[in-house]
Order: C-alpha cells, then structure tokens, then sequence
C-alpha cells in the first residue's frame, strides 16, 4: 500500500510539473499576441481540467513532447556551458593565473620544466585519487619537462584530510622525496585512510620517517600556516572542489583525464606560450 502511495504522489507530481510546462510552452507560442495571451493564462488557471483532459486524451504525444521539450533545454544549457568554459579558457591564455612557488616549496620533477603543474587537492577525496592518476600519466608521458606541485585543499567533512596535509608537509621537512612517497601511497591506498592517524604513522615508518621529529613538526604554526594559505591561493584561483589543477597558469577543475590536459599543452604550444 506505502509503494502505491508514493507511486501516485510521484504521479500527481509529474503532471504537476508536466502541466506547468505545457501551459509554458503554450503561452511561450501565442507570446506574439498579448491580449491572447492573457486570456489564454486566464482561462488555463481558472479551468486547469481543460488541460487535464487533453494531457488524458493524448498521453504518449504529451510526454514525448515533455520529453522532447526537456532534451532540448538540457543541450542547449550544456552548449551554453561549452561556449562560457571556452570564453573563460581563452581569458586564462591571455591572463594566465600565478600560483605561488618559492624556496619553500615542495617539487617534483625539474625545477626548470617548462610545464609547471600545480594541484589543489585532499587526500580523503575519492575524485583525487583519480586525479592522481592523470597526474601519473603526464609525469610519465612528459617525463624531464613537467614539475608538479602538490597543494592542499582538505575538506571539512574528510575527516582524515587535514591530517593527512599536515604529515605530507611535516615529512618534507625531512625528505621531499619520502612525502611524494608518502602522497603515492596515501592515494594508492586511500580506503585504508578509515584506519586514522595509526595509518599515517604506519606508512611513515615504512619510509624511515624520524617519528619523533614528525611528531613535533606536525603541530608547529609553519605547517598550518603554509596549509592555509593554499587553501586561501584556492579560493582565490575558483577551486572550490577537490581536485583543481593549474597547468602553465590555465585552471583546470575536477578529475579529468591526462587527455584534456594534453589538449591544452596543446594548445599552449600552437599559441607559441610553450615551447617543448
């Protein structure tokens, strides 16, 4: 009986929503005559079973229309999207953002690359994980000519994120390379992220960590500070979502994969904004 209720409460809601639509689409076709239109307003809210009746008497053309109607909003709206994404990717190759990279920071790969990949991110996020692999893949594929930078982006309700930054950060105080060991296996290993801070400790120690200076190191104001103020660059950059990425100052947001990415290295190049 619960099942045949909701059933119907769905229903009546459709051709709620399906009506409104319709007397939409109706009122959008007689717009030329304002008089008419009106009326046609007037009499539709005053005698809705008028349209009722119709939407009884022809209920498969009503829903094609619906759907058809419901289609064509949705391609246009992705269209719409398609052309404000591209008109902001040509302001970013004019105006290229400027992410902060000092003596502080942590780089892998050359520091004189020609392709500098900075990546906002979190290490509870399951969209970075894949994020990571994109990541792997353009290391790879350029190889000697990309340095990526990894920021820190944590989430709020990851609860395992900040805390994970911070160790990121605190290893590298003592070994650059041991944290992107530590940032590879944190992201090949995301699920067992559940088991908190004793997982942390456990991959450290696997690396030769000095646990006793990491402990120290993670509580200090120089690692929440420098986290801080990548969560403050992102803000600044858009990056609301994790993962974010800026590729020679072009920003690229969410997991998407080393193709589209090879596109504006690309592009980049035939804009004669990177020579490789």
């Amino acid at each position: 009986m619960k099942i045949l209720t909701e059933g119907m409460m769905y229903m009546f809601k459709f051709i709620r929503i399906s009506t409104l639509v319709a007397i939409s689409i109706m009122v959008s076709a007689c717009s030329s005559d304002k008089v008419f239109k009106e009326k046609l307003e007037k009499v539709l809210a005053e005698n809705p079973e008028i349209l009722f009746k119709t939407i009884e008497d022809n209920p498969t053309k009503f829903l094609m229309s619906v759907q058809k109607s419901s289609q064509k909003a949705q391609k246009e709206m992705q269209q719409k999207r398609q052309e404000e994404e591209k008109k902001q990717l040509e302001q970013a190759f004019d105006k290229p953002l400027k992410p902060k990279i000092d003596e502080d920071t942590i780089i892998r790969g050359p520091d004189d690359a020609p392709i500098t990949l900075v990546e906002y991110s979190d290490f509870e996020c399951p969209f970075c994980s894949r994020g990571y692999e994109s990541v792997r893949d353009l290391m790879d594929k350029y190889q000697g000519k990309i340095k990526f930078i990894y920021k820190h982006l944590p989430l709020s309700f990851h609860q395992q994120a900040l805390i994970s930054a911070q160790y990121f950060e605190a290893i590298a105080i003592q070994s650059e390379k041991k944290a992107f060991k530590f940032h590879d296996k944190l992201f090949m290993n995301q699920s067992k992220l559940k088991k908190g801070e004793a997982y942390l400790k456990t991959v450290a120690k696997e690396l030769g960590v000095d646990l006793k200076k990491l402990a120290k190191d993670i509580k200090s104001d120089k690692i929440k500070q420098k986290i801080n103020e990548h969560m403050t660059e992102a803000k600044q950059f858009g990056m609301s979502g994790t993962p974010g990425f800026i590729i020679n100052g072009i920003p690229v947001k969410g997991a998407l994969p080393a193709e589209h990415f090879v596109g504006i290295i690309n592009m980049l190049k035939e804009k004669g904004k990177l020579n490789l």
